[in-house]
């Protein structure tokens, strides 16, 4: 991607699927991007926080031309965050376990909820009239899935206990039970 006082241009994309992506396959693939552009029109370069990258951008640096490489740091804290809300019970994890384990188990129940909602779509009827807001079903790729999740079930937490404690919740959790009794 380039940017000018004209505006902001996608130059190129590629398709790295098996290929080993080392130092040197990425400092290519950079540095034909840079020539496409000119030297002299790069400033800045910004990359994901990965070593490979880390280490390409250092080789251009010192062997092409000498400009700022930045890494952008929400990689580093997706990595952070999926640690704190699927905290494991390992030995190289235990601290992070110990103190984040409650918002692993809340994930799980708000998983659980959501799941259950979307799958019975009388039950999704129902939230959709008791809240404006829907539930989302977030990629776990998209960065700080959790959060986002869990944010949103604080947002409609009224509705869903209205919903839950409604006469309709009632009545269609009997109609189940009957049905469940009169075809076994």
């Amino acid at each position: 991607m380039a940017v000018n006082e004209g505006g902001t241009m996608f130059i190129r994309a590629v398709n790295c699927e098996g290929e080993y992506k080392d130092k040197w396959f990425i400092s290519t693939l950079i540095k034909e991007v840079i020539v496409e552009v000119g030297v002299a029109n790069v400033v800045q370069i910004i990359t994901d926080n990965a070593p490979v990258c880390k280490a390409a951008v250092y080789w251009l640096n010192n062997n092409i031309l000498m400009c700022f490489g930045h890494h952008v740091l929400v990689h580093t804290l997706n990595l952070a965050l999926k640690n704190i809300c699927a905290a494991k019970n390992t030995e190289a994890n235990g601290i992070t376990y110990e103190e984040c384990h409650w918002i692993t188990e809340i994930a799980a129940s708000a998983l659980m909820i959501r799941n259950f909602i979307m799958n019975h779509s009388m039950r999704l009827a129902m939230l959709n009239e008791f809240s404006k807001l829907k539930l989302l079903v977030v990629a776990e790729t998209r960065f700080a899935s959790v959060i986002v999740m869990l944010k949103r079930f604080k947002l409609i937490k009224q509705q869903l206990k209205m919903m839950v404690i409604s006469e309709q919740w009632s009545c269609y959790r009997d109609d189940i039970l009957l049905k469940q009794e009169m075809f076994g």
